[in-house]
């Protein structure tokens, strides 16, 4: 008999997502694959060799299953639960970017009153 694990709890003991309650929004939501099937239940299995394909932030993972977790562990014994797949993203350029210039000063903020005051008359 091939060893299982539920899911959820897969993900929250590779580190993917802080609670587990959170790991099972994702899945409750549809937005987890298994082998390219969409899954909606948190108690569904996974086993070693699944191919779980899920969203992270902005980023969609790709990860292959190595291994059952025991625990949830720290960060270095959980990157040996799983092969990551996720192919490489360039950086989106159309963002627009900062001036790196922080707050204004208090006589750049003398300036910004002189314009409103200027524009109100």
């Amino acid at each position: 008999m091939t060893e299982k694990l539920r899911l959820d709890k897969w993900l929250w003991q590779a580190r993917f997502f802080k609670t587990r309650t959170l790991a099972a929004k994702v899945v409750t939501g549809g937005h987890v694959r298994v082998n390219a099937q969409k899954v909606s239940k948190p108690a569904a299995y996974v086993a070693i060799g699944d191919v779980l394909t899920f969203p992270q932030g902005c980023v969609i993972r790709v990860v292959e299953i190595q291994a059952l977790g025991e625990r949830r562990g720290p960060a270095p014994e959980a990157q040996m639960l799983y092969a990551d797949l996720t192919p490489k993203q360039e950086k989106d350029t159309s963002k627009p970017k900062t001036t790196g210039q922080g707050r204004p000063t208090k006589k750049d903020r003398r300036a910004f009153d002189l314009i409103r005051a200027q524009d109100l008359e």
